[in-house]
């Protein structure tokens, strides 16, 4: 049974502006719906390993073992960084684009996303701690309940990230009608990825 109270926190958890999210408007602002699509679809998939995780009980290594933490921890910061680094790089180079069929570039984005949760070891701890508190002491199958709250916070997010990257691609024609709103766009979110970058890099377990 999924509580109410379950897709409450979960809606809010969900809605608060993170590192998936700033990457997902930061993709359609600059390359339209299909690509926050994508980026959106990216984080979520993202997710999986880390649930997988929490419920096989690999996030107790992470809790436990301050080197595995740690290592993972600042691959995911340089990660963020080399993100923040590559669009401070190319502004400036960044057009509007309509009608664009490039699937390739829309893996790439898919990627990025994807890496940007996997890379972050808290996530998992998150989910070690955050889905049991929903599940009931009566509950068969442990596993098959956590697999489902997963499930559906999992599609909280993608539908959430979905309409975040709608609304950047629906205003990104008026924001990019000039060279130097675009420029203090890209900086503002290569700001943004290092400053996330920052904040995890000073996270303990």
């Amino acid at each position: 049974m999924i509580s109410t109270e379950f897709l409450i926190t979960s809606l809010i958890l969900v809605l608060i502006p993170g590192t998936g999210v700033i990457y997902t408007i930061s993709a359609g602002i600059f390359q339209g719906a299909r690509a926050s699509f994508a980026a959106s679809l990216g984080c979520t998939i993202g997710i999986v390993p880390s649930m997988l995780a929490s419920i096989l009980g690999l996030a107790a290594i992470l809790h436990a073992s301050a080197l595995v933490f740690q290592i993972v921890k600042f691959i995911g910061v340089a990660y963020l960084l080399y993100l923040a680094w590559g669009m401070w790089r190319n502004t400036g180079g960044f057009k509007l684009e309509e009608g664009e069929n490039k699937p390739v570039r829309f893996f790439n984005l898919a990627l990025r996303g994807c890496l940007i949760n996997m890379l972050n070891p808290k996530l998992t701890l998150f989910f070690l701690a955050f889905l049991p508190q929903f599940i009931p002491s009566d509950t068969v199958s442990v596993m098959g309940q956590m697999l489902l709250l997963g499930g559906i916070f999992m599609g909280m997010t993608c539908l959430v990230f979905t309409f975040y990257g709608l609304l950047a691609s629906h205003v990104r024609q008026y924001l990019m009608g000039s060279s130097q709103i675009t420029q203090y766009l890209q900086r503002c979110f290569s700001a943004s990825f290092a400053l996330l970058a920052t904040k995890l890099a000073f996270t303990d377990r």
